[in-house]
């Protein structure tokens, strides 16, 4: 059934709709599984692979503008893809389980060289971009994480220089690189990174297969963080993620502190210079994607984060898509049909058709009721179709749904004290009025 068929069966009420699209964490749950589970990396890095899209991507995009129809995804090739020798280069194919890898860090800004060698354990993920391995520091014991990814010898690589700008508590940390050489000449960047043992997505599941719901203090600790990090990407280095989603977001189980991972996909987006729109996995795709925009913002990161909170709220995704343009149709279910200005301001190009008008479900119903109502007006106010209502991720840190973590008291259910929330630094908070710097700091945290 195509796009404008289902919309119009939507509105003319023949396809029903449950009053809690969420309802138990079983009725979708075959669906999330086999979309998520598995290959965890399902849609990554699309912009810097040439795989082919699949034939449930591309039914009905004929109906949507002629840039997505065509779908022809390669990287952009900016001025600073440049090649790139700074790492030391490793004989042999590398990170194998069970092989140990032996390179050399240091040796810049007068720093002395140092001999360092890693034992890879095992594989935690694989991908189209690549794999990554759980390894251990001989000389130290210390756990690391490390991304092996093949090197087009021609260009830089965009995820290394990004991750070379990175400092925050809630963004995954570079610890440092190398290159490894196998065979037909191919080469191999290794990103050495914090091994951080699990995902919001394991998280999440792990409740569903108990038949519960997380408890709101783990959603509250989580997009708190999730909302900080982007924050910090977003103003402070200037870099769009453009991969949010529960697999990309690491957390220590023991004090629950969260990392957003994978920068495979992120970029500086400079106005007026247009971007791939086929970008972001499905089930988080921001609509004025799915539109074809190519000069978008980094709300298209808020969006994606709205939808990670809904689904740790519903316990499955809020838009399961099965293709790009089943993907529109969930979010029209939800959210009504977009206004004439709200798809002008998606994409000011997008002039195809009219929608059949179906009207918005009432987010309180959207949710069960014991969802806290501070909950649903956060992810309403993250889940606009127009990118420049949605609120900023600062915003969203200072929404009174996380008023609990500041209190002088809180701590964590086991009694332990909450990870880091409020050190915010002098970067992260330029141009914050005192109004919001009040709110987002609370007093028994300033110094």
């Amino acid at each position: 059934m195509n796009m404008m068929r289902r919309l119009k069966s939507i509105a003319s009420g023949r396809t029903s709709m449950s009053s809690d699209p969420g309802g138990d964490s079983t009725t979708k749950g075959v669906k999330f599984d086999q979309e998520t589970e598995g290959n965890v990396h399902e849609e990554q890095h699309v912009d810097a692979s040439t795989e082919a899209t699949s034939s449930s991507e591309k039914s009905g995009y004929d109906q949507l503008p002629q840039k997505l129809n065509e779908m022809k995804i390669v990287d952009d090739k900016s001025k600073d893809n440049e090649k790139d020798s700074e790492a030391a280069l490793v004989n042999g194919n590398g990170t194998e389980t069970g092989q140990i890898i032996t390179t050399v860090i240091g040796g810049r800004d007068g720093q002395p060289k140092k001999t360092i060698s890693y034992m890879a354990e095992r594989v935690v993920g694989t991908g189209s971009f690549g794999v990554v391995y759980q390894a251990k520091c001989v000389e130290t014991g210390e756990a690391v994480a490390i991304k092996k990814v093949l090197q087009d010898r021609r260009y830089k690589n965009r995820e290394l220089q990004v991750m070379r700008m990175l400092d925050h508590t809630n963004v995954l940390g570079l610890k440092h690189c190398f290159y490894s050489a196998a065979d037909k000449d191919e080469l191999y960047l290794n990103l050495v990174l914090e091994y951080v043992p699990e995902t919001v997505y394991r998280v999440s599941k792990h409740y569903v297969r108990l038949h519960q719901h997380m408890p709101t203090i783990n959603v509250q600790l989580y997009t708190y963080q999730i909302c900080r990090g982007l924050n910090y990407l977003h103003h402070v280095i200037g870099v769009c993620h453009r991969d949010i989603k529960p697999q990309n977001l690491l957390v220590n189980p023991q004090t629950n502190q969260l990392k957003i991972c994978d920068f495979g996909s992120a970029k500086m987006l400079v106005p007026g210079e247009p971007n791939i729109s086929y970008i972001c996995s499905r089930y988080y795709r921001a609509p004025e994607l799915i539109f074809g925009a190519t000069e978008y913002t980094t709300a298209i990161d808020i969006w994606s984060a709205g939808c990670v909170l809904a689904e740790l709220l519903l316990g499955q995704p809020m838009f399961p898509g099965e293709s790009g343009v089943d993907q529109l149709v969930e979010i029209i279910k939800i959210l009504g049909t977009p206004t004439r200005e709200e798809i002008k301001c998606m994409n000011p190009n997008y002039t195809e058709f009219k929608f059949p008008q179906i009207k918005a479900h009432p987010w309180h119903k959207v949710f069960h009721k014991k969802v806290p109502s501070e909950a649903v007006d956060l992810v309403s106010r993250m889940l606009q179709y127009s990118p420049n209502l949605r609120c900023t991720a600062l915003e969203a840190c200072a929404h009174p749904f996380f008023d609990d973590l500041r209190e002088p008291n809180a701590c964590l259910p086991n009694g332990r004290p909450l990870p880091p929330l409020f050190d915010f630094t002098a970067q992260e908070l330029v141009g914050v009025s005192d109004e919001l710097r009040q709110r987002l700091i609370p007093e028994h945290a300033r110094s």
